[in-house]
């Protein structure tokens, strides 16, 4: 009986505001109150007759974007899809403090022109998922740069010290002794404000946003909202280690705009436990095809099977469907069949040089001591053939090429001018 009233809820929603839902929640935790928060909203929206307000802050502190950030992104495009008004909030003055979130330090402070640029190639990586032309693009400089004194305080009276403190990048500096800059503890309050400034129904982001978005949440009522902003939190994708989350710092990421074949080959290096997770996070399937991959691979089919076509369907979202099958083939031709890549750096060689020496002024390994283990170890091969000494001399003839391939993935092109 208990189970029947929990669900009585759901006799009040029309069936396909619940099957909008449920395909918008899928992989997500809302707050409060779940798929039951979410239905209610987007009903309201449509008494209201108007689109959700879906709103995703971002801050352009440097260039690169990878599938990590695509997760949240993908998401947008299915908001898009249903008919949703996405917000893109280009933190033109939040990016210029840094999001604290996860720092043990305080960022260094970006200069407007460095923020501008930023932000263009922000847009151009996220026209390959989102539909740009349906997105409303805005920068929250035009509303937290022109805030004066009094409204500063009215935003800071708005929260306590210590629910600030609460945010866990903030206790653990105070706990630790080290240095939390005022301007950094104002940066919740900023991102928040943001939600308040374009009226914000929605608030994506990943789970480490959660103090944040939450912020946004808590400060509406004060500025006069009457229904509140969900949160809509999104899981952190690990890089190509397994381990940590993909990051340029811990260099495990897919960045958005690798070349074709380097993106084939990242994504076959992430361990067969993330498999699913990918398909469910980076790709269009749906949850029955998803399901299907995984009964198929819990019934013994080989997950490399399944990780080759995960990789060549990330490489066709964004370089085309040619491109995967390219990378597929290349892939095999390298890695199946041994053979060297059609396309690889290439490095000149101006007199003979040992082996470990050409292999590290060629920035295959990161010393000496590397080369000749690498070497030892027969991980090094010169025209296809294994190498056995790392002092043996190589020369590159006049007008000739040779290829140096170190480990399995590694290959440089010698060549004499």
């Amino acid at each position: 009986m208990d189970t029947l009233k929990t669900d009585d809820w759901k006799s009040t929603i029309p069936a396909d505001v619940l099957d909008e839902a449920r395909e918008l929640i899928r992989g997500a935790e809302v707050l409060p109150e779940g798929l039951k928060g979410l239905a209610q909203r987007i009903q309201l929206a449509r008494l209201e007759k108007r689109p959700l307000r879906v709103k995703l802050g971002v801050d352009p502190t440097s260039t690169d974007l990878h599938l990590g950030h695509a997760v949240v992104f993908r998401k947008l495009l299915r908001f898009q899809e249903f008919g949703h008004q996405v917000v893109l909030i280009i933190g033109g003055f939040t990016a210029r403090i840094g999001d604290p979130t996860g720092r043990i330090e305080t960022r260094p402070v970006l200069t407007e022109e460095q923020v501008n640029a930023n932000a263009k190639t922000y847009l151009d990586q996220m026209a390959l998922i989102i539909d740009i032309e349906k997105t409303e693009v805005v920068n929250n400089a035009d509303w937290l740069a022109p805030l004066n004194l009094e409204q500063l305080l009215k935003l800071a009276g708005s929260v306590t010290v210590n629910q600030l403190l609460a945010k866990e990048a903030f206790g653990d500096r105070v706990e630790k002794g080290l240095p939390l800059g005022l301007h950094e503890v104002f940066y919740p309050l900023l991102q928040g404000y943001d939600s308040v400034a374009i009226k914000s129904d929605i608030e994506l982001g990943g789970t480490d946003q959660r103090f944040n978005i939450l912020q946004g949440r808590e400060l509406q009522p004060h500025y006069g909202f009457k229904v509140q902003q969900l949160a809509f939190l999104l899981p952190l994708l690990e890089g190509t280690d397994g381990e940590k989350k993909m990051s340029k710092t811990y260099g495990n990421y897919i960045g958005l705009k690798d070349a074709p074949v380097d993106m084939f080959g990242k994504v076959m290096r992430i361990p067969d436990g993330l498999i699913l997770k990918y398909y469910e996070l980076t790709t269009t399937l749906t949850g029955p095809e998803i399901e299907d991959i995984g009964n198929q691979i819990k019934a013994g089919a080989n997950p490399m099977q399944f990780k080759e076509q995960l990789a060549r369907q990330i490489v066709g979202q964004y370089h085309g469907k040619q491109a995967g099958q390219h990378a597929v083939d290349e892939w095999k031709r390298v890695h199946s069949e041994r053979q060297a890549p059609d396309e690889m750096p290439t490095y000149v060689v101006t007199e003979p040089a040992q082996l470990f020496r050409l292999m590290v002024s060629a920035q295959m390994v990161s010393g000496t001591g590397e080369a000749k283990r690498l070497v030892a170890e027969g991980g090094v091969r010169l025209d296809s053939e294994q190498q056995k000494d790392p002092n043996a001399v190589i020369e590159v003839p006049a007008g000739q090429s040779r290829v140096l391939q170190v480990g399995r993935r590694k290959f440089v092109r010698l060549s004499h001018q």
